[in-house]
């Protein structure tokens, strides 16, 4: 509401940011939008100001179980100006850079998917490993119910992720939606088949979850450029592709216990090459107005165009996050990480004064798996908290 829009979208932007003519929403109410001359901006204003909004709380996956929740207020507003809104206009401005090579992102892969994935790995990275990271128990879903729901919810939602990207009511956009379902159920497939053949015979439903959502991720950039056979295809590349990286943070030696990178860092990665590849000009020219092409369509050079981006989003996104961390990481009372006691509990219990749905501090579950721990209470926000644990003194 403030300048990220204008940042990202003004008219008069340049190709790498745009400036402050729609600071406050300056004119941004019925005027057509820079999308479609049929939609008020105000509406476009309000989509895009959606995608930012998802694209920050998947960053902050990257503290999971260990990141203090009002630095991580302040790094997201951060994040959102100096990291989103660039890329942002880089992708989808119709001056930015990568909008004129061309890269081709119809609903987010990189500008979303791509720079939240690098961006949750910085987090992750700059925060260090959790307390007793490797420990069974750190292995397991919270409640495996609510994994299945908020798969469901999110698949409903992509619906309008990727089909309202096309700004319009075409046929274009029902085949970018019909391509969103077709993408989610094979990447269930691809995920599936891996873990299959990994666990000898064995089937998961987190891994089924995983699946929808690395398909969902993969087909985000080439929802409105290929056929719906072509998004079977792409969605299940990008389950098998995503689940077999499933050790990754292991060889990263970095410790993102949300997967973000392994789901939306390298399901954006590989659904971005994939465009490159697979782009139809016939798909994309449905709505009448474009018309492009990929690698197999004749146009080889899109596939470059398509890692340009890949490379430009990756190592701007996690540079900058990590840039953007360390300065808040050493400004007084601004601590990114919770403390050892606080990290025990909880942080629904540490951090809120609600308890969540099924709660049970990490005490309690390290307890239950036979791992010694030593007494914790609550952090008061991990500022120079001090331990309850019984202290004995030599005789």
């Amino acid at each position: 509401m403030f300048w990220g829009y204008s940042l990202a979208y003004s008219r008069n932007a340049n190709a790498f940011i745009g400036n402050l003519d729609n600071f406050g929403l300056k004119n941004v109410m019925s005027a057509p939008s820079p999308g479609s001359a049929l939609l008020p901006e105000v509406v476009f204003c309000l989509y895009q100001m959606l995608f930012c909004a998802c694209t920050v709380q998947l960053v902050i996956g990257g503290s999971f179980e260990r990141g203090r929740i009002l630095p991580s207020m302040i790094f997201a507003f951060c994040w959102a100006t100096i990291v989103y809104c660039p890329i942002a206009c880089w992708t989808w401005n119709s001056n930015g850079w990568l909008y004129n090579l061309p890269s081709l992102d119809f609903a987010g892969g990189g500008p979303v998917h791509v720079a939240s994935g690098w961006s949750a790995l910085a987090y992750a990275f700059v925060l260090g490993k959790r307390v007793h990271k490797g420990d069974k128990i750190h292995g397991k879903p919270h409640n495996t119910t609510l994994v299945f729901l908020g798969t469901v919810l999110i698949w409903f939602g992509w619906f309008g992720f990727n089909g309202g990207s096309a700004l319009n009511a075409s046929i274009r956009s029902m085949i970018a939606a019909f391509n969103t379902n077709t993408a989610a159920g094979c990447g269930v497939l691809g995920w599936v088949l891996v873990d299959y053949i990994r666990t000898k015979g064995h089937f998961s439903v987190v891994g089924a979850c995983s699946g929808a959502i690395v398909g969902l991720v993969g087909i985000t950039p080439a929802a409105g450029y290929v056929s719906p056979w072509i998004a079977a295809l792409i969605g299940f590349f990008t389950g098998i592709v995503c689940s077999s990286v499933k050790d990754i943070e292991k060889w990263l030696h970095i410790d993102e216990g949300m997967d973000v990178f392994k789901l939306h860092g390298v399901g954006g990665m590989t659904g971005s090459f994939l465009t490159g590849i697979f782009a139809q000009s016939w798909v994309s020219a449905l709505d009448g107005a474009s018309q492009y092409s990929g690698g197999l369509d004749g146009v080889g050079v899109q596939v470059g165009r398509q890692l340009a981006e890949i490379c430009a989003i990756s190592s701007y996104s996690f540079v900058v996050s990590c840039i953007l961390l360390y300065a808040l990481k050493y400004i007084p009372f601004m601590h990114l990480r919770v403390s050892e006691e606080a990290e025990m509990i909880g942080l629904d219990l540490d951090q809120f004064v609600d308890e969540q749905i099924g709660d049970w501090s990490m005490m309690e579950q390290h307890t239950y798996e036979g791992v010694k721990a030593p007494g914790a209470h609550s952090s008061q926000n991990s500022v120079e908290a001090e331990s309850e644990a019984p202290v004995t003194k030599a005789s």
